[in-house]
């Protein structure tokens, strides 16, 4: 990759930044698993300022990362540190979530008149006519519902809403509660004398059993589940 095209990873670290050149979607990637090191980082030459070229102090380096070897460095500042997004990144994140959100509305939504699901493309039309803005940062399962209620002024759009009571056992309550949140909007909780945790959440209808799924594959099949009520 060329240089001018690369984008500055930063990990701060006691006061102090550390800088290295990457490949932005590459670095992305790296961070899920998914790219290696050598076709990620541009250069392993450590700087405190890339803009300016100024490179990292050595006794820096030694003091805070037990090393001046600059791959090992790059590696920690890669692994650990922010990447400046490119506008085109950016703009490709915000176009996969909005059709993300799409399928899922029109996977999970009717026309309430015919009881017909809407197809993507009317509903990617009334979310532009709507002006609905995507967060390319925020899951797009806690985005929906915010959406269908802009484009429910341009469209009739029925989506189902249940509430279910949830007991986690102990062990895996606390692993499980990042899944709760992501899946539905928690009403209430309560963290039994047992370790166990009971959650009254509400959750789109065609949100349900994928919530369900994650929820077992953590706790291996002992999650407690009760619809309470639909709307």
């Amino acid at each position: 990759m060329n240089v001018d095209d690369a984008v500055i990873c930063r990990l701060k670290k006691q006061g102090l930044n550390f800088e290295i050149l990457v490949d932005c979607e590459k670095a992305m990637s790296f961070k899920h698993g998914k790219a290696s090191f050598d076709e990620t980082v541009v250069s392993e030459e450590i700087f405190k300022d890339v803009r300016r070229g100024e490179r990292a102090a050595e006794n820096n380096l030694k003091d805070i990362f037990g090393t001046i070897e600059p791959r090992n460095i790059a590696e920690i500042i890669l692994k650990d540190g922010e990447v400046q997004l490119t506008t085109e990144y950016k703009n490709k994140l915000r176009e996969d979530k909005k059709k993300k959100i799409i399928g899922l509305i029109s996977r999970n939504a009717v026309d309430p008149k015919t009881n017909i699901p809407h197809p993507p493309l009317r509903i990617e039309n009334a979310m532009a006519q709507a002006k609905v803005n995507i967060d390319e940062f925020k899951p797009a399962e806690q985005q929906i519902q915010e959406i269908v209620r802009k484009i429910n002024n341009i469209i009739p759009i029925a989506y189902e809403l249940r509430q279910v009571q949830l007991t986690i056992p102990a062990d895996v309550a606390g692993r499980s509660y990042g899944t709760i949140k992501l899946y539905s909007t928690i009403l209430n909780e309560n963290w039994n004398s047992n370790g166990s945790l009971t959650v009254v959440v509400e959750v789109p209808a065609g949100l349900q059993n994928e919530l369900f799924d994650k929820l077992n594959g953590i706790a291996q099949g002992r999650v407690e589940s009760k619809i309470i009520s639909k709307k």
